[in-house]
């Protein structure tokens, strides 16, 4: 039987594992929903998903892509609020349960790989590849390396000043661009201006049987898509800071393409026009300057998975 490589999504209510193939495709997949805080109980999940998924097939490596910060030697996990661990070795952990080599890194930055490599950002050297979920975070590409920086936790865009003073963030600091432009932000502005219930705000609330409080992201999406104005509206208000924030990143790093993937990325030309407008009109123009073009993400929720996978491919072959 051929040896498999797992990808392996470990978040704060799910763990999905999936095989991926030499193309970039996932062919078998599993799923447990993570049941505790605990890390050894969190172990014992993902080497469950491997082992289902991987059916009995040899593993020759295993990426884990994990919602939080990862050290620089990828080893350890520095801070995941969501999974509640601090400071924890989950590398060693993993290998030690499951008896094959792990890679370890960073959500956003395994997606972010994963487009690269098989999805929208697949033959570029250069790109930023942005996840809009319930909060924000990035991959950074150049010169076709994935870029971590000096302590392993670039591309966390998602805490970008975005409005000095402004919203408080679950880091500690006002004014974040996550507070602005995430999933979080839409359904808590959203809300906020629901419960005002202008007449334009009629048909959305509607949706939700006037029922505020159930108001979701995806509620809001399925809204704009059907023509409301508002809801258009509220996705506009999002593409905008997001746009006008990562122009900054954009100046610095003269990328020409920005790919834009997560739940609110399910929107599309809803959010991705808005930021590219606004992305567009904060640059400086100079000579020879073409536009910057704002793309959706091609691999959807597969992406952190493939990305994680074909990472761990090349740390075996390092």
């Amino acid at each position: 039987m051929n040896p498999v490589r797992v990808g392996v999504d470990l978040g704060g209510t799910k763990v999905l594992a999936g095989v991926v193939d030499g193309a970039g495709r996932v062919v078998r997949r599993s799923r447990e929903d993570t049941r505790s805080e605990d890390v050894r109980s969190m172990v014992e999940g993902v080497r469950r998903v491997v082992a289902d998924v991987a059916d009995d097939a040899p593993v020759s490596g295993i990426g884990v892509a994990v919602a939080g910060f990862v050290d620089i030697t990828q080893s350890r996990v520095l801070v995941a609020p969501n999974l509640g661990l601090v400071d924890v070795p989950l590398r060693r952990m993993l290998e030690d349960a499951i008896g094959a080599p792990v890679t370890l890194e960073n959500d956003s930055n395994a997606a972010g790989w994963g487009e690269f490599r098989y999805g929208a950002a697949r033959g570029r050297d250069e790109c930023l590849v942005v996840t809009v979920g319930t909060g924000v975070g990035a991959g950074l590409i150049l010169d076709g390396r994935l870029r971590r920086g000096a302590t392993g936790v670039a591309g966390e865009v998602g805490h970008l000043p975005a409005e000095r003073g402004g919203l408080l963030c679950g880091c500690g600091r006002h004014g974040c661009l996550e507070q602005y432009a995430s999933g979080s932000a839409l359904v808590r502005n959203t809300r906020h201006l629901l419960d005002e219930r202008g007449p334009e705000t009629v048909a959305l609330l509607d949706r939700v049987d006037r029922d505020v409080a159930t108001l979701t992201g995806s509620d809001v999406t399925d809204a704009a898509q059907d023509g409301d104005r508002f809801a258009r509206g509220q996705l506009a208000v999002i593409g905008s800071w997001l746009g006008e924030v990562l122009a900054g990143l954009i100046t610095v790093l003269d990328l020409d393409t920005v790919v834009v993937g997560g739940g609110v990325a399910e929107a599309g030309s809803l959010l991705l026009e808005p930021a590219e407008r606004a992305l567009n009109a904060s640059l400086v123009q100079r000579p020879g300057m073409t536009r910057v073009r704002v793309i959706p993400a091609e691999l959807g929720t597969d992406a952190g998975i493939i990305g994680a996978a074909d990472l761990a491919r090349s740390a075996v072959h390092q």
